[in-house]
């Protein structure tokens, strides 16, 4: 424990180092900034960012995309409450209590309870992800290449259940992003494959131009289809934040317990993310909590519940991220892909090779919490005023950075062509309700399968029962079956219950 802590300590004095600390605020801003921007969703806010990052420090990279996260959660609370437009998913459940908290005049109130709760969260999941990081990390470490594979796979299982209402559109999804990951020359053979003779796919296809055109792109071309036609908004000049005092927070203090831990639990859980902490949060409070029956009406705890679940999703996600190299949510995802841009693995070995960037970006979840509530009170009438911006505009400006970053990463011309591919491939995927998150995790991940799987093959003989017959691999690849059965099986005992026509 020792250990820990000094190595926390060493983190936080390389946060407050110049470089990293502007990058801290930077992140804040930006994610607060793209969580009230209408038509634009946390993840690809940090899409966006990733590309200019690459030029960046591989820490002040990570915390910048880190803070990112940090305040998106939390930010979107602002439009939901004050406007009945949430920034994200994850801000729905705020709309029942925190909008009707402000039509009866207590939107300061409401405000201030999303701050608290923001706070609450975020700090007591960073404690604990700083806490679990290491025993985790420790247990990782008698991995051999049978569990990374079966590890990657239960990632890639739990992601494609939880992509949308249909299990079959996110296996579609996912298979495409392994598909699109084979493109290139095979790293362990050299064979060229599925590049059909054409010299630019030689080099494979990056997984940030997938990234970038299919979440940056193609919200655009969906958007341009609706005509850029966005609801009209009251004005924003009034708006403030009060605090509630010490014996208000205090009297729900079971709503703040459950809603952490059940972030914190969610965050854990690879592709679960903070949308589903927060519904799920207020669902269980809505059941079991004290005044359940007044939910919706306008209550402390229907703001509380689902904000502090969503901010405590971030601490819970970073620890499958760090110790397994496993993204619990879609920007663990791109933070996962940020690491990898900079040529660094997550997974058990980052603690002995790179502990001070590991705990540095811990140390910033910390500092970037604080900042996010202070920026939250003092700058949440100023940064509300982007939602007058028209929608055209915005959407110049996604179009302007995607094309920017996708050039600036490999300062090849080609990547522009195929991000405008994806991104074509993105709106097609909105269009006919395939989730778009499988495919580029697909993207992601698949590579690092594929290693881990011909790795394996080529140590045991190519013997795959070694993935069933090792213990902990074995127990690992049952979970992730259990995840692709169990929606197929719940599916089916659904339709039985439905009457026969």
């Amino acid at each position: 424990m020792d250990g820990v802590l000094a190595q926390l300590a060493n983190g936080f004095v390389d946060v407050l180092a110049p470089a990293n600390l502007l990058a801290l605020v930077v992140g804040l801003v930006l994610g607060l900034l793209v969580a009230v921007l209408p038509g634009l969703t946390l993840v690809m806010g940090v899409v966006l960012a990733l590309p200019f990052t690459y030029s960046m420090d591989v820490t002040a990279a990570i915390i910048l995309l880190t803070a990112m996260y940090v305040s998106g959660t939390y930010a979107g609370a602002w439009t939901s409450i004050l406007f009945r437009v949430p920034g994200e998913p994850i801000d729905v459940p705020l709309l029942w209590d925190g909008y009707t908290m402000a039509r009866k005049g207590h939107a300061a109130k409401a405000l201030g309870w999303t701050l608290v709760a923001a706070g609450v969260g975020g700090l007591c999941a960073a404690t604990v992800m700083v806490l679990l990081a290491h025993p985790v990390a420790r247990i990782a470490l008698t991995f051999s290449t049978p569990e990374y594979f079966a590890i990657i796979f239960f990632g890639l299982a739990s992601v494609a259940s939880l992509g949308g209402g249909s299990l079959a559109n996110a296996l579609i999804s996912l298979f495409a992003g392994l598909l699109i990951a084979t493109v290139g020359v095979d790293d362990t053979y050299g064979a060229h494959r599925f590049t059909f003779g054409v010299r630019i796919l030689s080099d494979g296809i990056d997984y940030l131009v997938v990234m970038v055109g299919a979440f940056g792109l193609g919200e655009v071309f969906m958007r341009m289809e609706h005509r850029f036609k966005s609801a009209p908004l009251e004005s924003v000049d009034t708006v403030s934040t009060q605090l509630p005092s010490l014996r208000e927070a205090s009297a729900i203090k079971g709503t703040f317990a459950r809603g952490t831990l059940l972030g914190i639990v969610i965050g854990l859980v690879p592709g679960a993310g903070a949308t589903v902490a927060s519904f799920l949060s207020y669902g269980i409070e809505a059941q079991y909590g004290r005044r359940r029956e007044l939910m919706g009406s306008g209550i402390p705890e229907g703001i509380v519940a689902p904000q502090t679940a969503a901010t405590a999703s971030v601490g819970g996600a970073m620890i499958p991220l760090v110790t397994m190299g496993i993204p619990g949510s879609g920007a663990t995802a791109i933070i996962l892909g940020a690491f990898l841009l900079h040529g660094l693995q997550p997974g058990p070995q980052v603690f002995e090779t790179s502990s001070h960037i590991v705990y540095a970006v811990f140390a910033s979840i910390f500092v970037g919490v604080i900042g996010m509530c202070l920026i939250g009170y003092f700058a949440a009438r100023y940064l509300v005023r982007v939602l007058e911006f028209p929608e055209v505009i915005v959407s110049a400006y996604v179009v302007m950075c995607c094309i920017l970053g996708a050039f600036a990463a490999r300062n090849n011309i080609t990547d522009v062509w195929l991000i405008v591919v994806f991104g074509v491939v993105g709106y097609l995927c909105e269009r006919f309700r395939f989730p778009i998150a499988p495919l580029v995790l697909g993207v992601i991940l698949g590579p690092l399968a594929e290693t881990n799987f011909m790795t394996t093959m080529i140590s045991f003989n190519n013997d795959w029962m070694v993935f069933f017959t090792r213990p902990i691999s074995g127990a690992i690849m049952a979970l992730a079956i259990v995840t692709l059965v169990y929606p197929v099986l719940r599916h089916l005992r659904r339709r039985a219950r439905l009457p026969a026509t």
